[in-house]
């Protein structure tokens, strides 16, 4: 009889590009990284999809890989049964054909999908490993609804997304007990989406300074040329943006100021007193940068990505799900996904009610970083199987 575990994939949408396809897709084909191609060791044995669309994939690949299409969540965590007939799920509730509210906040089901999950784990009485993708929710009280029910039915979690897993050129990760001084991450896109992208590759950093995590006191988002007052105004650190910047190749001639289109700035201060700034500079550079101030030293670290092909730095977080789903164990404290949410949250608030600073009394999320670094690239560009052309892999493009 075989041991492999069962897993059911939840997702709000499947077709190429979208976040079903770089991670459900991994899971049924393989993914390849620096040191090559590595076969899954769980099966997905269920799938639900919210709705299916004209460019939809998911359905040909389930028929290709002889997993069953259930019309409910339910159906799907049954898998063929009357309970819980699967040993972990995957949350995958990014993208999709859902409404933005008032405060641009994409309204994305994933609380109303892990209510349901929850109740599965309920009803059949026993509760096992789900990861869900990117943020929580886009609204903190959801999120913080989605962590106490965890808490309650003992349902161990891992979030996030796949930036913490990249690439970093130079390469830096800190040792815990690091003292940062003052951190600045650079990104682009969407402020929601992308937003929250530049946030936990800011978050991964500091939460291994000293004391780690405390909690975050307030946030404040600025944009166009308030942004560009503030720095002038020593609010945020231009030494710290040119170090993050300089670590990006290809930028064109000028300044971010010349270049960036609708920029903004997440001014976050931290409970035990660190400032920390994101800046979205879409139009001036593709991709995220971090640069700090440790003990009076500033370095700044580039995030590459395999953006064609594979898609490899989705296959590092497809391995460190495979291995929390067979352990248990998240390879990083959910608590970063729930700080980051939060903050993500407060930008939005911020933003919509005329950019004022937002005092957080309820971000007092504490916490100590991972003491086993998590599966990741050790180099500074992808190498080996991650860029290889012809690997197994070759669905999915985000």
């Amino acid at each position: 009889m075989s041991t492999r575990l069962r897993v059911a994939a939840i997702c709000t949408i499947y077709h190429p590009r979208a976040h079903a396809d770089v991670i459900v897709s991994k899971f049924l084909k393989g993914w390849s990284v620096d040191e090559g191609y590595f076969a899954p060791q769980v099966d997905v044995v269920s799938l639900y999809i919210d709705h299916v669309l004209e460019n939809d994939i998911g359905l040909q690949l389930a028929e290709k890989f002889g997993v069953p299409v259930y019309p409910s969540i339910r159906g799907a965590l049954h898998a063929g049964g009357d309970s819980l007939g699967v040993d972990a799920v995957l949350l995958i509730g990014e993208h999709g054909d859902y409404p933005w509210n008032e405060r641009g906040r994409h309204m994305y089901p994933r609380r109303y999908f892990f209510e349901q999950i929850a109740g599965v784990f309920a009803e059949s009485g026993r509760s096992v490993p789900v990861f869900s993708d990117k943020h929580f929710a886009y609204d903190y009280r959801d999120a913080l609804w989605m962590w106490d029910r965890a808490k309650e039915l003992d349902i161990p979690l891992m979030a996030g997304s796949s930036l913490p897993l990249a690439w970093r050129d130079p390469w830096i990760e800190y040792d815990l007990e690091t003292n940062v001084e003052e951190a600045l991450t650079v990104g682009f896109g969407g402020i929601e989406s992308y937003g929250y992208h530049t946030l936990e590759a800011l978050q991964c950093m500091v939460e291994r300074r000293l004391g780690g995590e405390t909690g975050v006191a307030s946030v404040q988002c600025l944009e166009g040329d308030e942004m560009w007052r503030a720095c002038e105004e020593g609010r945020w650190s231009k030494e710290l943006m040119d170090a993050a910047l300089d670590a990006i190749p290809g930028k064109p001639e000028g300044t971010a100021r010349e270049h960036a289109n609708e920029p903004a700035a997440f001014l976050v201060e931290r409970r035990d007193g660190l400032r920390t700034t994101t800046l979205m500079l879409g139009g001036y550079i593709e991709t995220w940068a971090y640069a700090a101030r440790v003990d009076g030293k500033v370095h700044g670290t580039c995030f590459n990505l395999v953006r064609e092909g594979n898609h490899a730095h989705f296959s590092y977080l497809c391995h460190n799900i495979q291995r929390f789903f067979q352990t248990g164990a998240a390879p990083y404290p959910p608590e970063r996904t729930l700080l980051v949410t939060g903050i993500i949250d407060a930008v939005m608030n911020s933003r919509y009610e005329g950019h004022r600073k937002i005092e957080t009394s309820w971000l007092d999320v504490a916490y100590t970083s991972y003491t086993e670094m998590p599966y990741r690239p050790l180099a500074e560009q992808p190498e080996g199987g991650s860029i290889d052309p012809d690997a197994p892999d070759i669905t999915g493009r985000v």
